[in-house]
């Protein structure tokens, strides 16, 4: 039996941000983000039928910013956070985060209308903002609690935010900050949340360490200080083995760390020869892991 054809699909504009829909349960769905700082942005949402090997496309228009992170709803299918860079008034640039929803998810076979001209694409509804401005400039990632979804955590700076998102996700209310303080104040650039012990735990990445936090005690919990030779660009948590961790960074390098041990990773991949700026476990078998 041959091999089936890749299949591709390809974007006008730069993007930087793609994001399973976790919530859709019957098909194979990924929501991709745009960026560009003169045109409109875009959200194409990807339906993979399996059955002709082939994509199905929604796109809407996000007017908002450019797009440099998406994260999805874990329980709504129409819920998902984007972190955007706008320019303001002023002609400054900031980042920004919002929760989004989609008018709907297209079905196998659907395709976006004929005229992808930008006048005929529907918007984006911004069901709520998460107003950081406070906290700081650097806004790098928003992650939905594992399970049920009405928690957040944002990343800001050299803080960790977390929300309440209302039973209505018209509304976001901040319930908590813990503040990294380092020599320096180094920014932190990218986070995970653990799906075990019932999602107290988040980890985040602080220039080359890693530090994880109780989020009903607010306090740190354990830390791996050096995890990487230089910046840590994304963390990921073993869904079925509630102590390992995935880690990789601007060494070229994928890291597992045992966090009861953290003094060592117990297993190095350095298979790349540049920057290693993404790390993904697979969510029904943990042993099949990507990286990009």
């Amino acid at each position: 039996m041959e091999d089936e054809a890749a299949v591709i699909y390809g974007l006008e504009l730069q993007s930087r941000s793609l994001a399973a829909l976790a919530a859709e349960t019957d098909t194979v769905c990924f929501l991709v983000g745009t960026q560009s700082l003169k045109c409109d942005n875009q959200i194409h949402v990807l339906v993979y039928n399996e059955e002709t090997n082939s994509l199905s496309k929604a796109v809407y228009i996000h007017s908002a910013g450019e797009l440099w992170h998406l994260a999805c709803s874990p329980t709504d299918r129409t819920l998902f956070s984007s972190c955007y860079n706008e320019i303001t008034k002023a002609g400054k640039c900031e980042m920004q985060a919002a929760i989004w929803r989609l008018p709907e998810v297209p079905a196998v076979g659907d395709l976006s209308p004929p005229d992808d001209g930008l006048a005929s694409l529907p918007r984006l509804e911004k069901v709520t903002h998460l107003d950081t401005q406070k906290y700081g400039s650097e806004v790098p990632r928003v992650l939905w609690e594992p399970t049920e979804g009405r928690k957040l955590v944002s990343l800001v700076n050299n803080n960790v935010l977390m929300w309440d998102l209302a039973s209505s996700s018209t509304s976001a209310t901040l319930t908590g900050c813990i503040t990294v303080e380092l020599k320096g104040n180094p920014k932190l650039t990218c986070a995970a949340w653990n799906p075990h012990q019932s999602c107290t735990l988040v980890a985040a990445a602080v220039d080359t360490g890693i530090k994880a936090f109780d989020l009903r005690s607010m306090q740190q919990a354990w830390q791996i200080e050096g995890a990487h030779g230089q910046l840590v660009r994304e963390l990921d948590f073993n869904p079925n083995r509630q102590y390992f961790l995935a880690s990789c960074g601007d060494d070229c390098l994928a890291k597992f760390w045992d966090v009861r041990n953290p003094s060592a990773p117990a297993v190095t991949l350095s298979d790349h020869s540049h920057w290693v700026w993404s790390v993904r476990y697979n969510h029904f078998h943990d042993q099949l892991v990507l990286t990009s």
